[in-house]
């Protein structure tokens, strides 16, 4: 049998890869290290509250004539936790490590991340404040 791995084709990474900037800033950030157990791409079903999950949400590609160009993200952060007060804490430190934040990871810059919306709610014994963040690649 042969190793399927030497045929394996390694591509520049684009905006899908932008979940991994967002999360890698939100694990890393000490304001909501220090509150979230942990931090989730799209969902989990082992979480312990108060934690953080992330998903993208419709992405819009604005091509140039001589290359791809930009694209915009809009990316949905939700902080969960067993009280409102404390999933309003979360979300002020999510929104602070996100606003306004440039980064670039593995060859994927992310020239901006703001915040444009929120929502909130309760949904399996916790309350939930749903972020929103326009991101440019």
């Amino acid at each position: 049998m042969e190793d399927s791995n030497t045929d394996i084709i390694i591509f520049a990474k684009t905006s899908i890869s932008a979940g991994l900037i967002i999360g890698d800033i939100l694990a890393n950030d000490p304001a909501v290290k220090a509150i979230a157990t942990d931090v989730f791409p799209v969902v989990t079903d082992e979480a312990t509250l108060p934690y953080v999950s992330f998903r993208a949400l419709k992405m819009e590609n604005l091509p140039a004539k001589a290359h791809n160009g930009s694209e915009t993200l809009m990316t949905e952060v939700c902080c969960f936790s067993d009280t409102y007060a404390g999933s309003v804490h979360l979300a002020e430190c999510v929104r602070a490590a996100l606003d306004g934040r440039q980064a670039t990871m593995d060859g994927i810059t992310m020239r901006s991340c703001f915040f444009e919306d929120r929502e909130e709610t309760w949904e399996d014994d916790a309350y939930i404040q749903r972020l929103t963040f326009r991101i440019k690649i």
